[in-house]
């Protein structure tokens, strides 16, 4: 199984464009890859895009709100989590 690091949770959620807003615990950037569990939730995917205050960003820190494009629905309180190769 491969390591599970939580670095966030989900804040929001816009349907029409896809982007869940994250208030993150930890360090997140371009490439991670993600897993977002939550009551009815689970599906992984690589960071492939994210601003903070619609501008593009390749990395964000503990403490930003970032928006994340996902591809499932995902619904406030899931669980972001980086997962490692391991």
């Amino acid at each position: 199984m491969a390591d599970k690091k939580l670095i966030g949770k989900i804040t929001h959620y816009f349907p029409k464009i896809g982007v869940a807003v994250v208030e993150l615990q930890d360090e997140i950037r371009i490439g991670d890859k993600i897993r977002i569990e939550g009551a009815t939730t689970s599906f992984e995917q690589q960071v492939e895009s994210m601003e903070i205050d619609k501008e593009k960003v390749e990395t964000a820190t503990m403490g930003q709100a970032i928006g994340l494009k996902v591809k499932e629905r995902v619904r406030p309180n899931d669980s972001v989590y980086r997962i490692g190769e391991e």
